[in-house]
């Protein structure tokens, strides 16, 4: 294939990518069922409870099983992590790139296999698989020159007396817990591993139980690229079981988390019980995108609907508001339904199919608890049933779902984490911005309009960490390492400084400032 895929390509012709990615999908397919370990200083451990990680197409086929750490695992784990973490401190830091730029190489070789095992576990189309494939060797590849174009991240600092050396230099913390969320089950694991890694601490990864056989590959990369054993540790199982005492562990040094906010929070104030540790967190987004009155509306309506309904709206930048100037409101609307109509659900490792299934039982009943809701006082204007016949019957489908609400509608506020969108009408560019800004969230953003001023205006008072102007590939959503910056503010991050963007490895370090006098 001559080009690799980004989120920002996705219509462009990929005859030859398909054919790959069928053959992969054929090998995967007979794998299905294996048992992948948790992994402890380079050693399987089989000890714990087996657990099962369901194909969402199809509660009934078992995509693979997972082995869950038991608390002596996530201790071995964290000890040997401790053990490991001087020595990968110590190694210059051109070494420890050039061993994750290798696991970045080799993750780009197996994408197909790799993509394939994903669109099983958690229901992701294959462009979309193999976008978050991709992005994952992206991330590894631009996080290792970060802290190559700082320098390792030593610079020298003014003099007070000529015989002095004075200078900052960012050191490791130790022993980092990874803990990652099933909706990019490798390029969050992968993104949030490598920017631990390539600052010198050790990792202690906690993927997500809807993806087991997707952290085996980023396992088996990193390992075949010759990271050290010591150095990046697996413990399976549910964030209660596992992810919580691998935060507690008196050990851990630091922690890098995506997922909800209400969990987000909770790991927080672990990390801050008695000591404060370091927490990067990128959690929840009810993410707004305004339509001015002079929007181009092919773009707006292209754009909003590519990010409310991308992987089932499971993306925490899936666009949830729409406020549209009541200028163009039937206009946009009657564009966007028509989009969102035509949109095929289904299986989504077949080619033909863009929307697939959300990933449990859980998440369908949060999609019927949300319609039901619709009635006070908004209407659906598109969806709103759950998918059970036929090829339906026993996976996880919704329909994707528009509807009109009211400004003070309480699903405006809730995050949903489904292919459900809600439409408001406006008034004026002030009116919407104040809307989009009422809320506990502020991840991403979008807007359309021709206006300059209106462009400025919107770019100054945004409450959003990540947005976009008149963008037709999404509305929302679509950030790509070291082109977009993915930064939460309020509720939807605890740093001000985002994955993907030019800040993101110096958080993994502490400075330490060093006068020398000779």
């Amino acid at each position: 294939m001559s080009f690799r895929i980004t989120y920002s390509v996705l219509d462009a012709d990929m005859s030859e990518l398909h054919r790959e990615f069928d053959a992969a999908l054929q090998q995967v397919h007979a794998r299905k069922g294996l048992v992948v370990p948790s992994w402890v200083n380079g050693q399987p451990r089989t000890g714990g409870p087996v657990f099962e990680s369901r194909c969402p197409m199809d509660s009934r086929v078992v995509v693979s099983r997972a082995h869950a750490a038991t608390d002596a695992d996530i201790d071995a784990a964290v000890r040997a992590a401790a053990a490991a973490a001087p020595a990968w401190a110590a190694t210059p830091f051109s070494e420890r790139n050039a061993i994750l730029r290798r696991a970045a190489d080799l993750i780009s070789e197996r994408r197909m296999r790799y993509a394939a095992i994903m669109a099983l576990e958690v229901g992701k189309n294959r462009l979309e698989s193999l976008g978050d494939v991709e992005e994952s060797a992206d991330l590894i590849r631009y996080y290792a020159g970060q802290i190559e174009t700082a320098n390792g991240f030593e610079h020298p600092l003014t003099r007070l007396s000529p015989n002095e050396d004075v200078r900052s230099v960012l050191r490791p913390f130790g022993v980092f817990a990874v803990v990652a969320p099933f909706n990019f089950p490798m390029a969050l694991a992968a993104g949030m591993s490598s920017g631990a890694l390539v600052a010198g601490n050790t990792v202690v990864l906690k993927p997500s139980e809807d993806a087991p056989w997707v952290a085996e590959c980023l396992y088996e990369s990193l390992r075949d690229a010759g990271l050290p054993a010591g150095v990046f540790h697996i413990v399976h199982g549910t964030g209660a079981a596992v992810g919580e005492p691998l935060v507690r562990h008196p050990l851990v040094a630091g922690l890098a988390f995506t997922g909800s906010t209400a969990v987000g929070r909770r790991l927080f104030a672990i990390m801050n019980e008695g000591r404060n540790r370091p927490a990067m967190l990128e959690m929840g987004g009810k993410n707004a995108c305004i339509v001015n009155e002079d929007a181009e509306i092919a773009k707006a309506a292209a754009g909003c609907w590519k990010s409310a309904f991308g992987l089932s709206g499971q993306k925490c930048s899936a666009l949830s508001r729409i406020y549209v100037h009541r200028a163009v409101a039937q206009p946009f609307v009657d564009a966007l339904l028509e989009h969102t109509r035509a949109i095929r659900v289904g299986d989504p490792t077949r080619a033909d199919v863009y929307m697939g299934p959300v990933i449990n039982g859980a998440a369908v009943a949060r999609f019927e608890q949300a319609v039901l809701s619709v009635s006070d006082g908004g209407q659906i204007l598109a969806g709103g049933k759950r998918l059970v016949d036929g090829e339906f019957e026993h996976g996880h489908y919704v329909e994707p779902t528009v509807v009109m609400l009211p400004a003070d509608h309480e699903l405006h506020r809730r995050e949903l984490f489904l292919p459900f969108v809600g439409v408001t009408v406006i008034d004026s560019l002030e009116q919407a911005l104040t809307l989009a800004n009422d809320s506990d969230y502020g991840l991403t953003g979008g807007y359309y309009g021709a206006s300059t001023d209106g462009i400025q205006t919107y770019l100054d008072h945004i409450e959003a960490g990540c947005v976009y102007v008149n963008r037709a590939a999404g509305a929302t959503t679509g950030a790509w390492p070291g082109v977009q910056a993915f930064c939460g503010w309020k509720g939807s991050g605890s740093t001000g400084k985002g994955g993907c963007g030019p800040w993101y490895v110096s958080q993994f370090l502490r400075e330490q400032s060093r006068t020398h006098v000779q």
